[in-house]
């Protein structure tokens, strides 16, 4: 009988240590400052300051959120280097060397908008006007946030779409960048 009243007493006796242990990681409750010289209730909270009769109650009004800084894109070294070993290439009128090296500049930074101007300009060279369209429209995507990056991109689709005769497209489009 008492082996049962000890086995009963464990978890109950568990239970409330827990319980207790709860409750004093609980933070204390929120207690607003009172005003200087005003002496708080019994309970020991302050209650809010009710408006004079006739006067609206203040207003609260949320803090001005800044815009997000424009983002500047920027290519890492390894990308810086590759991107001037591919300009050495198209100077040399090696654009298929150009287009490998470009390439594997991407798969290190494939998010970087400068990388898909570079790679749409290539394909301009190449006379590949619905590839460069292709690359300029995916850097004008990622370069959201960032003004000049944007507008280099659009410069080259207007390029890319003049290429392919579609002179009206090409003209919003440098319309719409100007106006960024």
């Amino acid at each position: 009988m008492a082996a049962r009243r000890t086995a009963l007493i464990r978890p109950a006796a568990l239970a409330l240590w827990a319980l207790a242990l709860a409750a004093c990681s609980l933070p204390p409750p929120y207690r607003a400052p009172s005003p200087p010289g005003a002496v708080p209730p019994a309970g020991g909270v302050a209650p809010a300051a009710a408006p004079l009769p006739g006067q609206a109650p203040p207003a609260t009004e949320p803090p001005p959120v800044a815009p997000p800084p424009a983002r500047e894109y920027r290519l890492g070294p390894a990308t810086q280097s590759l991107v001037a070993q591919a300009h050495g290439q198209v100077a040399r009128g090696e654009l298929p060397g150009a287009s490998t090296t470009l390439d594997r500049a991407l798969r290190i930074e494939p998010q970087n908008p400068l990388l898909w101007i570079e790679v749409a300009r290539l394909r301009l060279a190449e006379g590949d006007a619905r590839q460069a369209e292709a690359c300029a429209r995916k850097a004008q995507a990622l370069a959201s946030g960032d003004p000049v990056t944007r507008s280099q991109s659009g410069h080259v689709l207007a390029d890319a779409l003049r290429a392919q005769r579609r002179n009206q497209e090409a003209h919003a489009v440098e319309s719409d960048s100007a106006t960024r």
